[in-house]
């Protein structure tokens, strides 16, 4: 059984995907939360209650369509800052299923490079470009 400060790491976990950040709003001070959500996160019951939590978790909001429609909204009305957001964001979620699994082809990682260009613009592109080393 946990103890309040656990269930509300535990539940803050979910959200943060951070010990860190978990352990903070668990209400463990800014100077101990690395600390606390190190031990915490490795603590099995825990980490039990975590994953039953995971498992409790359902939405009818299809997450990365929705996000992927904050991207396309925030790139057409000229929200840079949102649409990186958005971006990073999904990368996060697509991520979550197996970064280590999954390698980008040739094709994938060209259209991945051009949302960020566009997000970017012309001018700023450039002066990266012109920072390249091309053999």
């Amino acid at each position: 059984m946990l103890n309040e400060k656990q269930e509300k790491f535990a539940q803050a976990y979910i959200i943060h995907r951070n010990a860190t950040e978990a352990a903070k709003a668990a209400g463990y001070s800014d100077r101990s939360a690395a600390n606390q959500g190190y031990r915490l996160i490795n603590n099995p019951a825990i980490a039990e209650r975590i994953e039953d939590l995971e498992k409790e978790l359902q939405t009818n909001i299809d997450v990365v369509d929705e996000i992927e429609n904050q991207y396309t909204f925030a790139k057409a009305n000229g929200h840079t800052n949102s649409a990186i957001k958005a971006l990073e964001l999904l990368s996060r979620v697509r991520g979550s299923k197996g970064d280590s699994e999954k390698e980008l082809n040739k094709k994938e990682l060209k259209e991945e490079i051009i949302k960020f260009m566009e997000i970017i613009g012309k001018e700023e592109v450039e002066e990266i470009y012109k920072k390249c080393a091309f053999d």
